[in-house]
């Protein structure tokens, strides 16, 4: 797929997996600045596995990927970690930290041997923070907090190092409908700031409310790629998800097109 601009990421006959099991070979993808590309599919399908390969933390198992222009191979760790944000899927983690502390994690690959904060690192807390309305959250311990905006920490963790990407991984699981609509909200606004964010979720009204680009996933291809009203038919989620077609109409009614 041609924009008449450089891509960000680039996958080339890229094979992933864990060791020998294999989840999805040959796959060839670009991915664009300024764009939120969303990834549907089935538990298994390889949609986490494409994201963290992507991040250099399982290793590709045959392939190139290109970040920026540069092979994944030749960014370091640090340099890859300014580069790429990511929020994990949300967790009920007990991070005895306030706020601010978790959010401070981010900036590891920018802290100097000692591992002790700089000025510079407490103000882009405080610009991350500010950046996603959650000011009022400063001095509050992690644990204390709502589903909502403990995911908000993360993602403000993520985005601390000023990344150029930012890598979600269902980033409105185990959250009530107020706390999805509310990070869903901020997702969209990144975008509007520049960023390029790559993002899963089985939920494809959220995919529709904020992504540019879906991806489809079944049995380690992508089977559909481009804009909801191409992508989001009955007959590719009835595909992916295993169900009558009557069932998906009935259930999607007004987000299919």
């Amino acid at each position: 797929m041609s924009r008449g601009v450089a891509s960000i990421i680039e996958l080339q006959n890229v094979s992933l997996g864990y060791g020998r099991k294999k989840v999805a070979s040959n796959l060839s993808l670009q991915f664009y600045p300024n764009e939120i590309v969303s990834l549907l599919g089935a538990n298994g399908c390889g949609k986490t596995t494409l994201l963290k390969t992507i991040m250099g933390i399982i290793p590709i198992l045959g392939g190139e990927i290109s970040i920026a222009g540069k092979l994944q191979s030749k960014w370091s760790r640090k340099g890859l970690a300014k580069m790429v944000g990511y929020v994990p899927q949300a967790q009920n983690n007990y991070f005895p930290f306030t706020s601010e502390a978790i959010i401070l994690m981010g900036r590891t690959a920018s802290l100097h041997w000692a591992g002790t904060p700089k000025a510079e690192d407490m103000e882009a807390v405080t610009r991350v923070m500010k950046q996603l309305e959650i000011e009022y959250l400063a001095g509050k311990l992690y644990p204390q907090l709502s589903g909502g905006e403990k995911q908000l920490i993360l993602i403000a963790r993520a985005l601390v190092q000023a990344p150029k990407i930012l890598i979600m991984d269902e980033p409105t699981s185990s959250l009530d409908y107020g706390n999805q609509l509310r990070v869903l909200e901020q997702i969209s606004r990144l975008k509007q700031e520049g960023m390029t964010i790559l993002m899963t979720t089985h939920q494809p009204e959220h995919a529709v409310r904020v992504a540019d680009r879906l991806l489809l996933f079944h049995q380690g291809q992508i089977i559909a790629d481009g804009a909801s009203d191409q992508v989001l038919t009955t007959h590719n989620l009835a595909t992916i998800y295993r169900l009558p077609e009557e069932i998906i109409r009935k259930n999607l009614e007004g987000i299919l097109l």
